[in-house]
């Protein structure tokens, strides 16, 4: 696991950035990061030629004015007494290219980005760079206020949960307060019946071998002995609306997942159930772990994805 020490925060100058500003604040704290990064991209900073003879005196914006605006609300907003550096980047372009590209040229190892629901914003983009950004990713409900007590982490048992987890057990090893729970979200093959046995007699074996998976996961990695993993059947293929479910009534404070891929290119594409639940729409805070500097060829091509 790499360490956490620059975030990228992705500001688009609406109410959004006041709570991706405070949650920040926190964050930095949490992986005492050296360097902040508040990253807006702007179309263009030219006024429209019609808008332009119309209204002589309009001054369209510069990237100077957007950055004062962006530095007072930086300095009202940051929450946390923690401090490290700050940085101001304003581009013109497109949002997806101009992240993508930053994220590469500031080695930036975590991504920020807010997940709109009532908010003005189409909620898109975070979609959209999640699956090919090779940085784990932060998002950030809109109207979260940051607390951190208990933390989901939903395994499969793969090298892709592991990361998950090590980010999980790495954030509470400086607070003993904060409770780390595993969830594994497990199936009944299609064809069981062909085995003799009923839905529920089957669904209990495939239970029992996932408590076995999670109980050599934890011994493989030299994990805590102390998490406890819970184990729900998803029977209606909605693995998003069971890892929401049990969060919410767990209250848990923030979900870690990790990134599902295979080699290579795929390597930095999201797996079905990390993509269902990115998609999901959740007042609950969700890291998206990824190993760092996965291959970014056929970058353009990824994102029309």
């Amino acid at each position: 696991m790499y360490q956490i020490e620059r975030l990228l925060v992705g500001l688009d100058l609406s109410e959004m950035d006041s709570v991706l500003i405070k949650y920040t604040s926190h964050l930095a704290k949490i992986f005492q990061c050296d360097k902040i990064y508040f990253f807006h991209v702007t179309k263009s900073f030219e006024l429209p030629d019609e808008i332009r003879k119309k209204y002589p005196d309009l001054l369209a914006p510069t990237d100077e004015s957007i950055s004062e605006s962006i530095q007072k609300m930086v300095a009202i907003e940051w929450e946390s007494e923690y401090e490290c550096e700050k940085v101001i980047e304003v581009k013109e372009g497109n949002p997806s290219e101009q992240l993508l590209r930053w994220i590469s040229i500031k080695e930036v190892d975590m991504l920020v980005m807010g997940r709109k629901k009532d908010l003005k914003g189409s909620g898109v983009l975070p979609g959209k760079i999640a699956r090919v950004a090779q940085t784990s990713l932060m998002m950030v409900p809109e109207k979260a206020q940051f607390e951190l007590k208990s933390m989901l982490v939903p395994v499969d048992f793969s090298k892709h949960s592991k990361l998950a987890m090590e980010q999980a057990i790495s954030i509470a090893e400086n607070d003993s307060l904060i409770k780390i729970s595993a969830l594994n979200v497990y199936t009944v093959p299609i064809g069981y019946h062909k085995t003799g046995k009923s839905y529920g007699e089957f669904a209990a074996i495939m239970k029992g071998h996932a408590a076995n998976d999670f109980r050599e996961f934890m011994k493989r990695n030299d994990f805590p002995t102390n998490i406890d993993c819970h184990f729900i059947l998803d029977d209606d293929d909605s693995p998003a609306d069971k890892v929401f479910g049990f969060a919410k009534m767990q209250n848990a404070d923030i979900i870690l997942m990790g990134s599902k891929g295979r080699t290579g290119i795929a390597s930095i594409l999201l797996g079905s159930i990390t993509e269902k639940v990115i998609n999901y729409g959740s007042e609950i805070p969700l890291m998206v772990v990824k190993e760092k500097g996965e291959n970014m060829g056929f970058l353009k091509a990824l994102l029309k994805l």
